[in-house]
């Protein structure tokens, strides 16, 4: 692990601030000597991540403001109290996104469109706000956090691999339009990672195992492992690295995904699984659809 402080004086704003592969990221940067504003919705779970990374690094300046990074004021707020803490914005990293596992033709339009927004607006009020305080001071390096599920199709998984697939996008065309701003914009592309969100399917053995034989390397990845990613590509060492998403995830797009019909069986009914099968639309889902 290197000690070198290599970001010193530099600030960085990390959005979904609580999560495992957000935190991590924050304490990667606060390691080589960024100070490191994290924000996110719930300031209980933050003031508990900033407490740890203060442990962790009690020499390092960490800040967290409470705010949804998917409301352009409140990322216009925070992005300004990272400004404050050395009048200058280097690093971005976008972590906020998720979905869940709904069949498609169980899917609606607002339930559809509700995962693409999650997954891909959070991550455009990041670069759209970012960009121009980054381009201030000569530059800098905007990180989101992507998923494999951009480039494996993942069955029961439509709205999910939409968002991050759009998000992959969008992030090539701001690397494109904002180079001239010498504004660089990365993606992250983790497979299955351990975290808050994911705990569920990694403690069900029969998951676990289903998602293991699709990873050469043989084990689910750990919020570091993403986190060491991320400071890749926020740091001077992928200074000419732009528009791309890196794959970290133990060789699984080597392979695929897992086909998970016992879970969506055991969410949804035997029933609407063999529907959805048939490509009927199941009969109590006819109506709201």
């Amino acid at each position: 692990m290197t000690t070198s402080r290599i970001l010193e004086r530099k600030t960085a704003l990390v959005t979904g601030g609580a999560g495992a592969i957000a935190s991590a990221s924050a304490g990667a940067l606060l390691r080589d000597g960024a100070a490191v504003v994290l924000m996110g919705r719930r300031r209980e779970a933050l003031d508990d991540a900033c407490q740890r990374l203060l442990a962790e690094y009690p020499e390092a300046r960490v800040e967290c403001v409470a705010g949804d990074a998917g409301k352009a004021e409140d990322v216009q707020a925070a992005m300004q109290q990272a400004w404050a803490l050395h009048k200058r914005l280097d690093i971005v990293v976008a972590t906020v996104g998720g979905g869940g596992f709904r069949p498609l033709l169980m899917h609606d339009t607002t339930s559809f469109m509700a995962e693409l927004e999650l997954n891909i607006a959070s991550a455009f009020l990041a670069i759209r706000h970012g960009a121009p305080l980054l381009a201030q001071q000569g530059g800098g390096s905007i990180v989101c956090i992507s998923s494999t599920a951009a480039q494996l199709s993942f069955r029961w998984l439509s709205s999910y691999c939409t968002g991050k697939a759009g998000l992959e996008a969008l992030v090539r065309v701001a690397a494109e339009e904002l180079a001239t701003a010498r504004v660089r914009v990365n993606a992250v592309r983790p497979g299955l990672t351990r975290s808050e969100a994911t705990g569920p399917m990694l403690g069900d053995p029969t998951i676990m195992d289903a998602f293991i034989e699709q990873v050469p390397l043989g084990r689910v990845g750990e919020p570091q492992d993403i986190a060491s990613a991320v400071r890749y590509l926020a740091g001077p060492e992928s200074g000419w690295v732009t528009g791309q998403s890196f794959a970290v995830d133990g060789g699984n797009e080597l392979r695929r995904n897992p086909a998970l019909d016992d879970a969506i069986a055991y969410m949804y009914g035997k029933s609407a699984l063999q529907s959805v099968l048939a490509g009927q639309i199941p009969s109590d889902e006819q109506n709201r659809v």
